[in-house]
């Protein structure tokens, strides 16, 4: 899988190069600030009709962002077995673009990051389950060690279960923003 970082696309945007950028975080984090000129598709939307309809040809290198990086990985190996093989992972994401001064759209705020919501998630399972260890039943210290070595696995694969079973909450559903995938000049 390609990789680059924002600091490997300032040179780029400030050449004029157009730069095909695919954002694959949740319609909600897309809302709060995405980068400018950004299509997006969410992960658990990535498909060949759904990469037909935004446009996205195969011999076309498209910049894949996500909130830091994560997303975008697994984003790049579903594109690559999709026929799209110039897909490349913006080290950072989002958060990288941002912090690099690099042009961004901001929506309505209040959404909570699919991330975020994943500690939140996580800390409270694991949180009830040593409760209900102490007050019920000792054997209900499975459940933390369930949510434990499902954040390790997490870590080790960069793969979120919970992450893309959370971005189908109709709240991480917010109406999808125009999703036209046209090349943009990012200007710096």
């Amino acid at each position: 899988m390609k990789s680059t970082t924002v600091s490997q696309l300032i040179p780029l945007a400030k050449n004029g190069t157009p730069l095909r950028l695919l954002d694959v975080r949740s319609p909600a984090e897309f809302s709060s600030v995405h980068a400018a000129g950004a299509c997006l598709i969410p992960l658990d939307e990535l498909s060949p009709s759904s990469i037909a309809s935004a446009g996205l040809k195969s011999d076309e290198t498209v910049y894949v962002l996500c909130q830091s990086g994560g997303r975008a990985a697994i984003a790049c190996e579903r594109l690559a077995s999709m026929g799209i093989n110039n897909a490349v992972r913006v080290e950072g994401g989002t958060i990288a673009w941002e912090k690099a001064s690099l042009p961004v759209i901001r929506g309505t705020q209040g959404g909570i990051s699919i991330e975020r919501q994943v500690r939140i998630a996580a800390g409270a399972v694991m949180l009830i389950g040593l409760l209900l260890a102490w007050l019920v039943h000792p054997a209900f210290v499975a459940l933390s060690t369930f949510v434990g070595a499902g954040l390790i696995f997490s870590g080790i694969t960069n793969y979120c279960g919970l992450g893309l079973m959370l971005a189908k909450l109709p709240f991480n559903r917010r109406a999808k923003p125009l999703s036209a995938a046209k090349p943009v000049r990012a200007a710096t």
